[in-house]
Formats: C-alpha cells, structure tokens, sequence
C-alpha cells in the first residue's frame, strides 16, 4: 500500500507540475507536436519507399530473346542452362503465340496491327523470362543468359533499375536519418524547457530535501512529468498520421503515378506507426526530463 501511495503521488505532483507551469509545459508539448508530425511523415516516406524498392526488386524480369529458328531440343537445352546459373529464382517460357496474344489483349491498337499477322510474319520471338533471388546480382545473371547459344538479346532495364533503387535507397536512409535527428534535438530542447521548470521550483525542492525527500523521490514526478508531455505531444500527429494517411490512401487509389508505385494500406500501418508516435514522445519526454535533472538539479 506504501508503494502504491508513493507512485501515486508521484504522479499527481506530475500533472500538478505540468499544470503549474502550463507556459513552459504547452513550449514543450508544442514541441513534441511538430516533431512528431515532422517524423510521422519521415516514417510514412521512409516506409513507402522502401515499399516501392522490394516492388521494383520483386517485378524486375530478365527477358532473354530467342533464336526464331531454335528448334524445340535447343529452347529445352537454353532452359537446362538457365537453371543451372547461381541466383536464379524462377524462369518462365513464353512463345511468340502466348505474348502475341497477350499484346493484343492489353490494347487495341496492338489487336488491329497483329490479328492478321502468322507465325512466319511476326517478329515476335520466343523468351524466357528470368527472376533472380538477390536483385544486386542481377547483372551478373544478366550476362551469363547472354552467353548462352541460342539467345539473341537479354534486356531487364539495366541502368534505369539500378538508378531507381538506388535513388529509393538514398530517400530511405534521408529519412530515417531525419528522424534520428529530430529526436535528438526534441530532446535537448525538452530538457532545457524542463531545466527552466526546475529552477523556478527551487524553493519546492528546497522544502522537499527538509523534510528528507530522497534524491529518487524528486527526480521520479519530473520523470513522470516528461511523459505527460510526451503523451500529451503524440495526440495530434497520431490524429493526422490516422486520418490523414487513410485520407490520402483513398484519394489516390492506394498508388502513386502509376499502379507500379504501391502505397502501404492503411490498416495495421497508420496503427504501428501511431504506436511508434506514442513511444518515441513517451521516451523523448522521459529522457528529456531524466537529462535537465541528472545535469541541472543540484540535489
């Protein structure tokens, strides 16, 4: 029962320490708000594309083109030869007829000039399409199809791909490296908001090592006090990373230019990442607090 009376009043000298001083407490939540809202988008980015980049990597086909005239035991034989190569996935036949029809199902234009066409007139030629298991080896899969006799032509994008990964992996690692320092600087500001609390409670504290107050006992209610902040600070963004992310997943049809550019869909994300909120405000609150007492409060 000791305890619990002495957590709970801990606690409530917290809110009355928060309340108190409403001025300096709303700097900081203030603070935590924008910060929060600042790496709610950083998070959303970030995770995005990511997202688009294991997209790319997962639809990124080699098509390997074969010899109009390879008869059937040579296409049998390129295939032996494809299995066998390192860091191929899976592989896929596809003759002239199939992509053929496949073209003209995809437009009409296509339908018009290739429904006339017979085996003999079409340039279409017979492929093989390649996935790799490791995308970064994909030049070296690339090359070694190339050699294969039989194969006239191997295309996969190269050089766009390997730009666009790299552009995705670069805005990824921005991002989290934004939201890394923006954490770092919430907190600082948090502590010297939280040093100027304490030395304008100079008096209280005075009274309170009178009276035998432990060192613990007055440093837990700013502690306490700094995750009030906190979460008092995450309430905003977890509101627009909610509703605003859900917002924008439906306006834009869950894509972004094109259905090749995917957006995360809302639920469990917008949770997850308001759960991230709550505990990154939490923590910067405490650790704010934990700072400006540990180097401010001479106790």
């Amino acid at each position: 029962m000791k305890t619990l009376r002495i957590i709970g009043r801990n606690i409530r000298d917290a809110f009355k320490g928060v309340f108190r001083n409403f001025s300096l407490s709303f700097a900081s939540i203030s603070c935590i708000t924008i910060t929060l809202i600042v790496v709610a988008i950083s998070i959303i980015l970030s995770d995005n594309v990511n997202n688009f980049t294991k997209l790319v990597e997962k639809d990124v086909t080699i098509v390997a083109f074969i010899d109009n005239d390879a008869s059937k035991e040579k296409i049998d034989e390129i295939k032996d030869e494809i299995s066998s190569i390192d860091n191929v996935e899976k592989y896929e036949f596809k003759s002239k007829q199939d992509i053929t029809s496949e073209m003209r199902d995809s437009s009409e234009v296509f339908d018009s000039i290739m429904k006339n066409w017979n085996d003999e007139e079409s340039p279409i030629q017979n492929t093989y399409q390649i996935k790799v298991t490791d995308i970064k080896e994909i030049d070296g899969v690339a090359n070694k199809v190339k050699k294969i006799d039989g194969i006239t032509l191997v295309k996969y994008g190269e050089g766009t791909i390997d730009s666009l990964i790299s552009t995705f992996e670069f805005v990824h690692k921005l991002c989290l490296g934004a939201v890394v320092a923006l954490i770092l600087v919430t907190a600082f500001l948090i502590s010297n908001t939280i040093k100027i609390t304490i030395s304008s409670r100079q008096r209280e504290i005075g009274i309170m090592r009178l009276i035998g107050a432990s060192n613990l006992n007055i440093r837990i209610p700013f502690i306490i006090e700094g995750l009030i902040l906190g979460l008092l600070g995450s309430i905003i963004p977890v509101i627009l990373t909610i509703y605003g992310y859900t917002s924008l997943y439906n306006h834009f049809n869950g894509q972004l230019f094109s259905p090749f550019i995917k957006l995360i869909k809302p639920v469990p994300f917008v949770y997850e990442t308001s759960l991230i909120l709550v505990i990154i405000g939490i923590l910067v609150g405490m650790f704010g607090s934990w700072r400006a007492v540990r180097k401010h409060l001479k106790i």
